[in-house]
């Protein structure tokens, strides 16, 4: 059988593609492009209205048999959108995927999480290698669905990273997780004790930590600050302020303040070099003119070298889905003067 995987979505989400696929060559399933296809799996992302759409478009776009996975089978009844699907798993379920297809399963979900580490992959980018640390996260923001999708925090062990590390042979390496700032919290270790031990590995390469959430940072700040010295890591953090309003940031279930913020982004600007990525959600329901003004106020003391900025939009059994939105041409200016 001929398989072709379409992947949205994250970093995470490409590493479990790079399972995903890896799982099927094992099995003997033969990997395609889209258009030599007999099934097509896609792995979907929902982390905003837009992409989900765009998701939902290309699965009904197939006339082939779909099996969909990633966030979206959690977050809402795809079986209404997508009525022509043979399949559907979910982010715990990607290691059944042969099964799945060869018994022809229709939904396979599990509240069990799995581990992905040292499980076959066949990576995309030869020089680049993703390992996921942790699947899930610790935060309760009133916007985000993916929770819903990906569940609590579990982390994978150090030694299990570590050993991924020196299995294998890349240039760059990508530390992957929903959110890198809150890794071994629940396993009695941290970030800064995996970093020691990565860059401790006796080979050429470099590391890119990804998004790492303020509230977390802010308690391994000077830690951090000096690992990142290390020649091994990419001088590069990603660090979503979302708000510059602590009102806003309040209302959003954000754990922290923009002082805190500021205090982490100062320590890091120690670090010749250093390029700090943030995110902006403009037009949440409770965003006033003057929260606005502040949210410019923050960017033009930060001078981000990396700014996303997304329009806020209501995702399924979120808090703030029971907000009255801001209209919609007024959401559209702020994102517009913000660009």
């Amino acid at each position: 059988m001929k398989i072709y995987v379409k992947t949205f979505g994250c970093t995470l989400n490409k590493r479990d593609s790079e399972n995903i696929n890896g799982v099927l060559a094992k099995a003997g399933f033969s990997l395609v492009d889209e258009s030599e296809a007999d099934v097509v799996i896609v792995n979907s992302c929902g982390v905003k209205s837009k992409t989900q759409n765009k998701v939902v478009s290309y699965i009904n776009s197939l006339d082939k048999d779909v099996y969909v996975g990633g966030c979206l089978p959690r977050m809402l009844d795809l079986k209404k959108l997508t009525p022509k699907v043979k399949g559907y798993f979910d982010t715990n379920s990607i290691l059944k995927i042969v099964e799945q297809i060869k018994e022809s399963v229709f939904e396979n979900f599990c509240d069990e999480k799995e581990s992905r580490i040292g499980k076959p992959i066949v990576r995309t980018d030869k020089d680049v290698m993703i390992i996921p640390i942790s699947s899930g996260c610790l935060g309760k923001c009133n916007y985000c669905s993916v929770r819903f999708a990906r569940g609590s925090l579990k982390s994978y062990s150090v030694k299990d990273i570590v050993k991924e590390v020196e299995d294998n042979e890349f240039k760059t390496l990508y530390l992957t997780s929903q959110d890198c700032g809150c890794y071994g919290l629940d396993i009695g270790t941290d970030l800064v004790s995996l970093l020691k031990e990565v860059v401790s590995v006796d080979k050429k390469f470099i590391v890119r930590v990804g998004m790492m959430n303020p509230e977390h940072v802010l308690k391994m700040l000077n830690s951090l600050v000096a690992l990142y010295k290390n020649e091994k890591v990419m001088k590069f953090i990603h660090i979503p302020v979302q708000s510059g309003s602590d009102k806003v940031l309040k209302e959003m279930g954000r754990r922290y303040s923009v002082e805190d913020f500021k205090k982490i982004v100062t320590k890091f600007r120690e670090i010749e070099g250093i390029s700090i990525s943030t995110d902006i959600i403009v037009g949440y329901p409770t965003e006033s003119l003057q929260d606005f003004e502040e949210t410019k106020e923050l960017l033009a003391w930060l001078k981000p070298e990396v700014l996303n900025v997304s329009r806020f939009g209501s995702r399924p059994g979120t808090e703030a889905r029971k907000l009255k939105p801001l209209a919609s041409q007024e959401v559209k200016r702020r994102s517009k003067e913000l660009n």
